[in-house]
């Protein structure tokens, strides 16, 4: 398997994610005010036709434009909207660049990311994706339907993943929580996409700010090396140009310190707020873990 996943390879997961569906959890707010869909809450609203007015028609619906050209007053008719919205957080900075089994992280990523992308719009839904790239400002692809909405999803991740290993800049996810929340119409779907290596205070807050508008889940990103630190021996670790010796056995107690802080922030976090989490890791088949994520979901 490739290093880097390119567009062909995620074209080829369709087949793997076909006759899936993602169901919409609704989200608190809208289970208290029942389930009945109206203009103001949903789904929302799309223009039809305009008609003649007829007695009982809303007059705040009256084209006022059609009226005046025509001499006579004309409504104008709405449909419901029948496709939702489900929008992929991807996370994509350059400490991604890394994995010790499989595949790399930001590889993970991109393979979860094209499982989704297929379902939603085989399902009929518009797919649109917020892309966190280091610290560059955030992609962002509207919300589009139909084979065109996933593939430009798809080539904008394959375009965006990183090449090479880096840090990346603090408070690229909470950026990208607040970019795409003011996106969100009732009825979105949300899925995040990281390793949460930068869930600060600021991206703990947008995040839960982002929950009280859509229905969000989480896929959280690991290694085992990240997990269970390195074997006993001597090693050179770092990034290019800034490498640094490190004895395994010396530096499994802090290491061990660290990602049990992580696992515990992200678990406290998705358990606090209800946000549903699958952790991926770099070993693991998708075609074993993604169809169990999909189908919890109905």
């Amino acid at each position: 398997m490739d290093l880097l996943p390119d567009l062909d390879e995620l074209v080829v997961l369709r087949g793997a994610a076909r006759d899936l569906e993602m169901r919409i959890r609704q989200p608190a707010a809208s289970q208290l005010q029942g389930t009945h869909r109206s203009a103001h809450r949903g789904r929302g609203l799309e223009f039809d036709e305009v008609r003649a007015y007829a007695a009982g028609d809303d007059a705040r619906t009256i084209d006022w434009r059609v009226t005046a050209r025509r001499g006579r007053p004309h409504t104008k008719l709405f449909r419901e909207e029948r496709e939702r919205q489900v929008w992929l957080l991807a996370d994509l900075h350059p400490g991604l660049y890394f994995g010790s089994r499989r595949q790399l992280k930001s590889a993970l990523l991109l393979r979860a990311a094209a499982w989704l992308a297929w379902v939603t719009v085989d399902s009929g839904d518009r797919l649109g994706a917020v892309i966190a790239r280091g610290s560059s400002v955030p992609e962002m692809l509207p919300p589009r339907s139909r084979d065109i909405g996933a593939l430009a999803v798809l080539q904008a991740l394959v375009q965006n993943q990183p090449r090479a290993p880096g840090l990346s800049a603090s408070g690229t996810l909470s950026t990208a929580l607040n970019t795409l929340r003011p996106l969100l119409r009732p009825g979105s779907s949300v899925v995040v996409l990281s390793d949460f290596s930068n869930l600060d205070a600021a991206a703990e807050t947008a995040l839960v700010a982002l929950s009280m508008r859509a229905e969000c889940r989480l896929i959280w990103l690991t290694d085992v090396l990240e997990r269970e630190g390195l074997q006993p021996g001597a090693y050179r670790v770092g990034l290019p140009g800034r490498l640094w010796s490190i004895d395994g056995a010396d530096s499994r107690d802090a290491w061990s310190v660290t990602w049990a802080q992580r696992e515990q922030h992200v678990g406290d976090l998705s358990r606090s707020h209800r946000l549903p989490l699958l952790r991926l890791d770099t070993a693991d088949d998708l075609a074993q873990q993604m169809p169990a994520f999909i189908s919890e979901s109905r």
